[in-house]
């Protein structure tokens, strides 16, 4: 059983979000902490002007409102909205919060996935703790 779990949350998919809940509630122990993290990338600077600054607020209201929502749902549970590069930032939080093992949903890759490679991937190969993927 883990005691800390980070669950990556990408809002393309609900059911593949309840699938990474369920195996988090299945691999935490009694005490768990169960982090749901989202994270933004970053805006580029030539289009940041283009975007209203009350549309980015409301953005991040909603996930932030969404985040905590589903922490509701597993015991333990907590949202965490960070900016940044998906696949760097998670292997960050990871080592710096500590984390024992990251429940990631993938997808069936494409053609850029496998030139590029998907944040599953990145997280998978660079991850310092136990990492279940779920497609």
């Amino acid at each position: 059983m883990y005691h800390k779990i980070l669950v990556p949350v990408a809002f393309d998919d609900d059911a593949k979000i309840e699938a990474a809940l369920d195996i988090a509630r299945v691999l935490a122990a009694e005490d768990a902490q169960i982090v749901l993290l989202h994270v933004i990338e970053h805006v580029p600077s030539y289009a940041v002007q283009y975007i209203p600054e009350d549309l980015r607020k409301a953005a991040h209201d909603g996930i932030q409102a969404e985040l905590k929502r589903l922490a509701g749902t597993v015991p333990g549970g907590r949202g965490v909205l960070i900016e940044g590069h998906a696949g760097r930032t998670i292997l960050d939080y990871v080592d710096e919060k500590k984390m024992d093992c990251v429940v990631i949903a993938s997808h069936r890759p494409g053609m850029a996935d496998y030139l590029l490679g998907s944040t599953a991937a990145q997280v998978v190969r660079h991850a310092p703790c136990a990492v279940m993927v779920t497609r």
